[in-house]
């Protein structure tokens, strides 16, 4: 068995392709997808290929500052959300990096502004690289 890491309920998770260091996530094991929340979403066809760019918040506490970002569009997906309704959403593919590691996982991209947090990281995001401590949070800055 390869060594996992051990993360808490929150931590700072790195988005290095879309610019994005330390983002308070929400790690939900009940969640099979993740998600994320940006604003002024537009899709894009650049040689055949299609885009989304939109708008994301690095910083919870500062919502004026906000990173420009453009990636590939993977799928559309119909996602039930944590309130029981079902909704159409984009998703892309980008790296995640958590402490010293790093993988691909897939982010559906949505309205997560009621939310406390930005970005829930789901199972799917979570894959077999850690093990979840619920009762404690921000493992990886200790």
């Amino acid at each position: 068995m390869t060594q996992k890491l051990i993360i808490g309920n929150t931590e700072a998770v790195c988005l290095p392709e879309l610019g994005i260091t330390q983002l308070e996530t929400r790690i939900d094991t009940g969640a099979q997808t993740s998600s994320l929340h940006v604003d002024n979403l537009e899709c894009t066809t650049v040689d055949g290929k299609k885009y989304v760019e939109f708008d994301l918040h690095p910083d919870i506490y500062n919502l004026d500052e906000t990173v420009r970002c453009k990636s590939l569009l993977i799928d559309k997906r119909k996602i039930k959300s944590s309130n029981g309704t079902y909704e159409h959403r984009f998703v892309i593919s980008t790296l995640l990096r958590m402490g010293n590691e790093e993988w691909p996982i897939e982010v559906t991209l949505s309205n997560r502004q009621e939310m406390t947090y930005m970005m829930l990281l789901g199972r799917q995001g979570m894959s077999d690289k850690v093990l979840v401590d619920p009762s404690r949070a921000h493992l990886l800055a200790r």
